[in-house]
């Protein structure tokens, strides 16, 4: 395969509320040193893609809104390659959009898409992982994603169910998917694990653009129509505006709903690339190193006294003193403090919802 047949998509559009208050809606995760490592979470991701793909062949899918912090950010990457939503659409239009637009630049495009803010701890496994991916999806009409070996019952990530591929493959850790199922119970999760036929789904996709364009003019006629219109506008002064028209036309559905659950040439390669999506400050506790008390510790001048179990963050350099806790998230960003139980997690979706009411948008 001809390297510059090569392409990534990363979606950088999201919002990252479980995040907060680190993550706010103008600066979100994606664009945040979240594991304290001295780069951001979109960074990371974009170098990532360098050892697969040529510079050229990145493109940034964001909010309008975020354009300057894609520039700041990358400033390597070629303007032309942030693509700016007009509005929030899920991911299919997002996958659609860069797909029609990079099938016009080259029609042989063999196409990764990955979100911005997920963390890869085995970076060289995940690189032979892509690109037998690649290998696949240029071999054959079909849909290809990266599957994770489920170490737990997990109730917050999406399943595929494998069976054993009726071709003779190559890499024996590609496989044909039978079905998926977003967020089990904990007893159908726990089932799952124990059937050994279910990854967890990573919402890493690799295809030909040929592929992915055919597989929406058979799932989303009209979406597939919507971006056709556009043939002769992309990657033209004309793109904006066609682009603007498009969404506005576009449901909000992601990739899964609209293409994958409904096509038949879906095949999951089986990966251990120490993944992790890092959807909650718990997910992150698990990916930082703890002290003696498995305390997770990320910023400076922060005084634990009889504390444990508990991911802290400290920013701005203020001294942060937490005397007699368990089992806490607590964090100070930007003037704003957030002390929450680890297990009362999911409920900080509301406690943002209550902050915009009686506070107001700069607060979340």
């Amino acid at each position: 395969m001809k390297k510059n047949d090569k392409y990534c998509v990363i979606m950088a559009g999201g919002i990252g509320t479980r995040f907060w208050p680190m993550s706010r809606s103008q600066k979100p995760k994606q664009f945040l040193d979240v594991l304290g490592v001295g780069k951001t979470m979109l960074q990371q991701t974009y170098e990532r893609f360098l050892k697969i793909c040529p510079n050229q062949n990145i493109f940034i899918v964001t909010s309008e809104g975020f354009n300057d912090l894609v520039k700041t950010q990358l400033p390597n990457l070629p303007i032309e390659n942030i693509l700016l939503e007009p509005s929030r659409k899920n991911t299919a239009p997002c996958v659609a959009y860069a797909c029609y637009k990079i099938n016009c630049i080259n029609p042989n495009a063999i196409t990764v898409i990955a979100p911005s803010d997920h963390l890869i701890l085995k970076e060289d496994t995940f690189t032979k992982a892509i690109n037998a991916c690649m290998v696949k999806a240029q071999s054959k009409d079909c849909l290809v994603t990266l599957g994770i070996k489920p170490s737990r019952p997990d109730t917050g990530y999406g399943y595929i169910q494998f069976v054993k591929s009726d071709e003779d493959e190559k890499d024996k850790r590609i496989h044909k998917v039978k079905t998926f199922t977003e967020k089990p119970e904990l007893e159908m999760a726990k089932f799952f694990l124990e059937s050994g036929d279910f990854l967890w789904n990573a919402g890493i996709f690799i295809w030909s653009t040929k592929s992915i364009i055919k597989a929406f003019e058979h799932s989303e006629p009209d979406m597939a129509q919507t971006f056709s219109d556009g043939l002769t506008k992309y990657n033209t002064s004309q793109e904006e505006e066609f682009i603007k028209e498009a969404y506005s036309k576009c449901k909000n559905i992601s990739i899964d709903y609209a293409v994958m659950e409904k096509a038949s040439n879906v095949y999951v390669r089986a990966s251990a690339i120490g993944w992790s999506d890092l959807g909650t400050w718990g997910s992150l506790y698990t990916h930082i190193p703890l002290d003696e008390n498995r305390n997770a510790r990320i910023g400076d001048n922060i005084i634990l006294n009889d504390v444990k179990n508990s991911i802290v963050r400290n920013e701005n350099g203020k001294i942060l003193a937490v005397q007699g806790i368990e089992d806490c998230i607590i964090v100070e960003s930007d003037g704003i403090i957030l002390v929450c139980k680890k297990q009362d997690e999911q409920k900080i979706r509301a406690i943002v919802g209550e902050i915009k009411t009686r506070f107001g948008e700069p607060y979340v």
